[in-house]
């Protein structure tokens, strides 16, 4: 039992992080403080968000590269929302975010799906558009702390038995995406579409309609992610998460999501957005220099695909050996 444990990416991988947290730890102690560990957490759970919606599209076969994009519109929208109606309920701000979110994903799908672009072709795009959009909704300015309400501001702030609201929102997004990948049938067939897309269709699964949910699934959190991003560091700006599309890729692939699709965790994702959000702490608490963070970062992620790529050979030469075998 000990040994399927330990032969385990999810287990391989949170042995780095905790041999990687005592490390840091050594060499300055603050590092290991609850406090610390907590702002970690809080740095980290927007990525890990972002992550779990594009998990639903990689297994499905595809990726999402307008993510970070969508983040960007999303959330410049709620914030001028806001600077107009400022006395909204807060709830009517998460719904909106979720809706304008998952209508820019449904976008995505609809042509990946129906139109035959292949998904990095459409997001690649798309990445451009809806940043571009972000540009004409704002008229190139920003949006301030002082223009936004004080209720706006203080959703993330906000605690419960110590630990700051963003976390405990990351932690519900966690159990949802759970449930919806390892115990419906939405995540089996988002699973059985990237394993092998002829094989689903052959067993009544339509893929056009799993490839557009998976988008519109990462299109919903991505607009969740945007409002949260603009409460808790109180600005919308044209240049917000530019290039974090591709830190969710790198966190999906840490946490051993196959970037063929067919195969990836929930508990993997975690474990891959909490290894980068602690390696960016990390190298900051023992001054690494920005441009080495940049390499050792990196050459983590190499490392990581390269990893991959190895078990997913091995794993397929085993299945088709026991295909031979019987």
């Amino acid at each position: 039992m000990l040994a399927k444990l330990l032969a385990r990416r999810e287990a391989t991988l949170l042995a780095i992080i905790i041999v990687m947290v005592l490390a840091v730890g050594i060499r300055a102690p603050r590092f290991l403080e609850p406090a610390r560990q907590v702002s970690v957490l809080n740095d980290t759970v927007i990525l890990l968000m972002l992550t779990l919606g594009q998990l639903a599209v990689i297994a499905s076969g595809g990726i999402d590269l307008s993510v970070a994009s969508n983040l960007a519109f999303v959330g410049m929208a709620m914030a001028l929302l806001n600077t107009v109606m400022p006395g909204l309920p807060i709830v009517v701000y998460i719904v909106a975010a979720v809706l304008l979110g998952a209508l820019l994903g449904a976008f995505n799908g609809s042509l990946v799906a129906w139109g035959g672009v292949p998904p990095i072709i459409m997001t690649l795009g798309t990445m451009t558009v809806f940043r571009g959009m972000v540009f004409l909704l704002s008229g190139g300015a920003w949006v301030s702390a002082h223009q936004m309400s004080p209720a706006f501001r203080e959703l993330p702030r906000l605690g419960f038995l110590g630990i700051p609201s963003l976390i405990w929102i990351g932690l519900a997004t966690t159990a949802v995406m759970y449930v919806v990948m390892a115990h419906t049938r939405v995540g089996r067939e988002l699973y059985a579409v990237g394993d092998n897309e002829d094989a689903a269709r052959y067993v009544g699964i339509n893929p056009r309609m799993v490839k557009f949910r998976s988008f519109v699934i990462s299109g919903a959190i991505a607009g969740l992610t945007g409002l949260l991003w603009v409460m808790r560091y109180a600005s919308a700006q044209n240049d917000t998460a530019i290039g974090f599309e591709l830190e969710t890729v790198a966190a999906a692939v840490i946490g051993g999501v196959s970037i063929m699709g067919g195969s990836g965790s929930i508990s993997g994702v975690v474990l891959g957005a909490l290894f980068l959000g602690i390696l960016k702490n990390a190298l900051n608490v023992i001054g690494v220099s920005p441009f080495w963070q940049l390499a050792i970062q990196g050459a983590a992620i190499l490392i990581a695909i390269v990893a991959n790529t190895v078990v997913d050979r091995r794993n397929q030469e085993r299945l088709t050996m026991r295909r031979v075998s019987t």
